[in-house]
Formats: C-alpha cells, sequence, structure tokens
C-alpha cells in the first residue's frame, strides 16, 4: 500500500483537516488532525482511525500504524509561531 492510497482510506472515513504519512508500505507513522477528535482520548482517537481502514488492519495490508492525533486547536498549538 502506498501513502497516497493510506491517506484516501483514512481521509474517505474520518473528515481530517491534514494528514501525513511516512512509512515503507507496511509500517506506517501518522500525523492526523480531525475535529471529530474533539473530547475524546487518545485510545478513542486512534480506535476512530483504525475503525476507518477496517479490514486492511486485519488482512495484514497495514501491519502497524504509530499515530499522533490532534484536534484543530491542538493542532494549531504545536505548530511554531
Amino acid at each position: 500500500m502506498t501513502a497516497d492510497q493510506l491517506k484516501d482510506i483514512i481521509s474517505a472515513g474520518l473528515p481530517c483537516e491534514h494528514i501525513a504519512l511516512e512509512g515503507d508500505g507496511r509500517h506506517w507513522y501518522a500525523t492526523i488532525v480531525s475535529a471529530e477528535f474533539e473530547g475524546k482520548r487518545a485510545i478513542q482517537r486512534h480506535q476512530r482511525v483504525y475503525a476507518t481502514l477496517g479490514s486492511k488492519m486485519h488482512t495484514d495490508e497495514v501491519h502497524a500504524l504509530s499515530m499522533k492525533t490532534f484536534t484543530p486547536a491542538e493542532w494549531a498549538a504545536a505548530q511554531p509561531e
């Protein structure tokens, strides 16, 4: 799977303001910004992203996905001025 394919899958199931992906086709690191993360703990945010991938995680198309998840306000605060 390519980064663009993975990005398309995530953004189709989760409205995102920003997605950045790095990886080797099976092991991925993602930074994801979505308003849907408002009021959710980290584990709930990660579960929401995993839900967009569905069977891709179970069939090993995506072997590992590490992520940092932010709300738009958290993302704005984390950016250098």
